[in-house]
């Protein structure tokens, strides 16, 4: 059981926070590319509790700024984007993506002292259409992340969106490392006589009860969930967490699953999901055995229009407000239509953090707590000045790939892996083999 003690380690995410400050060391997706326009308006962010905001100067330059002037903490999201910084509009001090000062217009050219005026800024890194955050003290920023997902640079070959989650990081994250909940939420309402009998899927409808291997890695957790399949064949589910808020889910064919998604802590209680995925993977369970759509299977979301607000990027029409647009005589097991949509609902009906001593967790959860575990491990050595896994080498990320396969009976769940990986495709050249 989580102690209310760990929980409060695992889920408070603030600057003064054991996993705040871990959280920290690592490079954090802040924004899409296309969010921050040359010379546009600024945008309001919020990155682990903090208030942001980002802009693109004329130049083309990404900036990521604390909202207050560090004149009289107005806020720069009222700024003027001119040229080359954002100007306060309250007395016109103006400061570049740097956070230097470059202008007080307000005071007398003999009594200006700009060199001793810097707004609080942030590094930022820009590559594949996702704005990076890096929020560590380090004089020195690590290496960006190099898994495969993110190194996918051809815009026309990668699926990139977002979608704000009301509700605690780590509930959410661990929606995407439960496997059977798939054969549930997801299917619930469907028979294996009805599935697809070319998906691999139909097998976590024949048996909703997987067995699990659960185990540490370089860059996080893993686990291979297991069914029978034919007379001398294993269906596999293989899914990753990855320091210090990502996931690959297993809901596709392994050998061309090119996915990632990030669950990025906006404060304690929002986070914003970022997935990026290879347009050309095979998809997981999506049809009945005549090709059409199974119920509530949709893939998709339809947003609200973004606002200016602290909490108005990416929110979706269907919410707690209106039940997620629950249909209780639809045809899906839910009553909810879509699988992001239905994931969405349930880990907010936990509220915007879990009461974790009120679970009673089982064997099927093993991943849960084992990736608890590791968080609260990793964010007690970063207290004690260890620095978090893969800061420094990223290239530890790149043997993780996630994904479902079948392979023979007689052989063990790591040897499986090694043999998939293998036989993957590898599109960005990132995915590091697995040897013999």
């Amino acid at each position: 059981m989580t102690t209310a003690a760990e929980s409060e380690i695992l889920t408070r995410v603030g600057p003064r926070t054991p996993m705040g400050r871990m959280m920290r060391e690592y490079w954090i997706p802040a924004a899409l590319s296309h969010e921050l326009k040359a010379g546009g308006d600024p945008v309001r962010l919020m990155l682990l509790g903090e208030k942001l905001i980002g802009f693109r100067d004329a130049q083309g330059r990404a900036a990521i700024l604390d909202h207050r002037c560090p004149h009289r903490c107005a806020s720069l999201f009222f700024g003027r984007n001119e040229g080359d910084g954002i100007r306060c509009t309250y007395h016109g001090w103006k400061f570049d993506v740097d956070g230097a000062c470059k202008e007080m217009p307000n005071v007398p050219a003999h009594q200006s002292f700009t060199s001793k005026v810097h707004a609080k800024a942030y590094r930022v890194a820009e590559r594949n259409g996702i704005v990076w955050c890096y929020m560590g003290a380090r004089e020195t920023a690590p290496p960006l992340p190099c898994f495969e997902a993110v190194m996918l640079a051809d815009e026309a070959e990668r699926n990139q969106f977002c979608v704000q989650r009301e509700c605690n990081y780590l509930q959410a994250l661990e929606g995407d490392i439960d496997t059977s909940h798939f054969s549930f939420l997801h299917m619930g309402a469907v028979t294996p006589e009805q599935a697809d009998p070319a998906s691999l899927g139909r097998y976590a409808l024949i048996n909703r009860a997987p067995e699990y291997h659960v185990a540490d890695t370089d860059w996080g957790t893993m686990y291979a969930a297991y069914r029978p399949a034919d007379e001398q064949s294993t269906y596999w589910r293989v899914a990753h967490f990855l320091f210090p808020f990502w996931t690959i889910p297993p809901d596709g064919d392994f050998q061309d699953h090119v996915i990632a998604r990030a669950w990025v802590p906006m404060d304690d209680h929002h986070t914003m999901f970022f997935h990026v995925s290879w347009k050309k993977n095979t998809p997981g369970l999506r049809k009945d055995k005549n090709g059409q759509q199974l119920p509530g299977a949709t893939i998709g979301n339809t947003y609200l229009p973004n606002t200016t607000d602290w909490y108005g990027r990416w929110r979706l029409a269907a919410n707690a407000g209106n039940d997620y647009m629950m249909d209780r005589k639809s045809p899906s097991y839910s009553g909810i239509d879509g699988i992001h949509l239905q994931d969405q609902a349930l880990t907010e009906s936990m509220g915007p953090v879990v009461d974790h001593t009120f679970e009673h967790l089982a064997l099927s959860d093993l991943m849960i707590s084992r990736t608890r575990r590791r968080l609260l491990q990793a964010a007690r050595a970063a207290e004690d000045g260890a620095m978090p896994p893969g800061v420094d080498h990223p290239e530890t990320f790149q043997g993780a790939r996630g994904g479902d396969f079948l392979s023979s009976n007689q052989i063990g769940w790591l040897q499986a892996y090694s043999d998939e990986m293998r036989a993957s495709k590898n599109p960005t050249g990132a995915l590091k083999i697995a040897a013999e």
